[in-house]
C-alpha cells in the first residue's frame, strides 16, 4: 500500500466527485488548535466553551461521587489545572452551527477517514447523531478510534514518509434516522474490476438478505459500472454503499485495499488469488444465525480487530517489534 492510495480515500478528496451519489456532506478544514486539543491527554476532559446561544453539554464531564473525598490544597498545581479555562473555537463552532442547520438539524461527524463509532455510547442518544458543536467535540474527544486518523493513517504504507496528513477535516454528514444496517455493503475492487461484495454488519443475521441477495447484487454491479469504475482513480480499493428502500445505491465511504481495511466475510489472501479476467463477483452474506461473527462489547470498532497476516495491525505490530529491537541494540540502551 502507498501513501497516495491512503490519501485518495480521504473524504475531502473523493466526495466532490461523488456527491451526487453519496450522502449529503459539508466539509470543514480543522484549525491546528482543535487538532492539538483532540490529541492532548495531559488535561482534564474539558469540552470547548460554547460561544453560541444553544443547548450545549456541560463543559466538564465528571462524576461528583468520585470527587466527594477529593480536596486540593490552596495554590497547588492540581488546583491551577482544574481552574484553567476550557478551550474555545468560535469560528469553527459557528461554521458547524450553520452546517448542521443546512443539513436538517442533525448530522453524524467523521474525520478524514474515520468516524468516532467507539464513543457513541457517551452521547445522549447512544449514536453518532449530533445537533451542535459540543456534541461533536464530545464524541471526538472520547474516541480512541480517531487516533488512527490522527497518528497512524500511514502505518501500513510501504513508502511511509509522513506520520499524519497535512491537514485534518471535519465532515458533517446528514443524519438519516431510518437507515438500516442490513442494507450496507462493502465492495472490493481489484484491477478496476468488482471482485467481491460483503455484508457490512457481520455480527447479525438478517433474514431479508438471502431473499434479496440477487437483486442487491444486480443493483451494486450496475452502480459500480455506471458511477464508480471510471471515476475513482485507484486500481485497487474498497467502497461501502447503502441500498435505499427505493433501490437506489449511495456511496458511504472509500477505503484502501488491505492494511487497516477489514475484509469482513472474505480474507485478503483470497483476493490475491482472484483472476479478475475470469472470475465473477462473489457476494457473501451471513446465511444463518450460526454464521454471525461475535458481537462486540468493547469500545474498539470492528474494523480494527483484523490482526491476520498482512493486515494493518499485523504490520503495525511488526514495526513496533522492530523498533523495540533497534532500541535494545543501540549503545544508549545499555548505558
Amino acid at each position: 500500500m502507498k501513501e497516495e492510495e491512503v490519501n485518495c480515500c480521504q473524504i475531502q478528496e473523493w466526495y466532490p466527485n461523488f456527491k451526487s451519489v453519496s450522502i449529503k456532506t459539508i466539509i470543514h478544514q480543522l484549525p491546528e488548535a482543535f487538532v492539538e486539543y483532540l490529541l492532548d491527554d495531559s488535561k482534564p476532559f474539558l469540552l470547548p466553551a460554547s460561544v453560541l446561544n444553544e443547548d450545549a453539554l456541560p463543559n466538564r464531564i465528571h462524576n461528583p461521587l468520585d470527587e466527594e473525598d477529593f480536596q486540593v490544597s490552596e495554590g497547588s498545581d492540581e488546583e491551577a489545572e482544574e481552574s484553567s479555562p476550557p478551550p474555545c473555537f468560535p469560528e469553527l463552532e459557528l461554521k458547524v452551527k450553520e452546517s448542521v442547520e443546512s443539513l436538517g438539524g442533525a448530522v453524524f461527524p467523521k474525520l478524514n477517514w474515520s468516524a468516532p463509532k467507539d464513543s457513541a455510547w457517551i452521547s445522549t442518544s447512544g449514536s453518532l447523531r449530533c445537533t451542535n458543536f459540543s456534541e461533536i467535540a464530545l464524541l471526538f474527544r472520547g474516541s480512541d478510534s480517531l487516533v488512527h486518523d490522527l497518528c497512524h493513517a500511514y502505518d501500513s504504507c510501504d513508502d511511509k514518509v509522513a506520520s499524519q496528513p497535512q491537514s485534518f477535516f471535519l465532515a458533517l454528514r446528514k443524519w438519516y434516522p431510518s437507515l438500516k444496517p442490513d442494507m450496507e455493503f462493502r465492495c472490493f475492487v481489484r484491477n478496476k474490476k468488482l471482485v467481491g461484495v460483503s455484508q457490512r454488519e457481520v455480527t447479525t443475521f438478517y433474514p431479508i438478505l438471502p431473499e434479496k441477495k440477487n437483486d442487491i447484487m444486480i443493483l451494486i454491479q450496475a452502480f459500480f459500472n455506471n458511477h464508480v469504475r471510471d471515476k475513482f482513480e485507484l486500481e485497487n480499493y474498497t467502497f461501502d454503499v447503502y441500498v435505499t428502500n427505493n433501490d437506489r445505491v449511495k456511496i458511504v465511504d472509500f477505503n484502501p485495499w488491505g492494511g487497516f481495511t477489514l475484509p469482513l466475510l472474505f480474507t485478503w489472501d483470497e483476493f490475491e488469488h482472484v483472476r479478475s479476467e475470469e472470475d465473477g463477483v462473489e457476494f457473501r452474506i451471513v446465511e444463518d444465525r450460526c454464521g454471525v461473527r461475535p458481537g462486540l462489547k468493547t469500545a474498539v470498532p470492528y474494523d480494527y480487530l483484523d490482526t491476520s497476516q498482512g493486515s494493518g495491525w499485523d504490520q503495525f505490530l511488526r514495526n513496533a517489534d522492530e523498533e523495540l529491537r533497534n532500541q535494545r541494540r543501540s549503545p544508549e540502551a545499555g548505558a
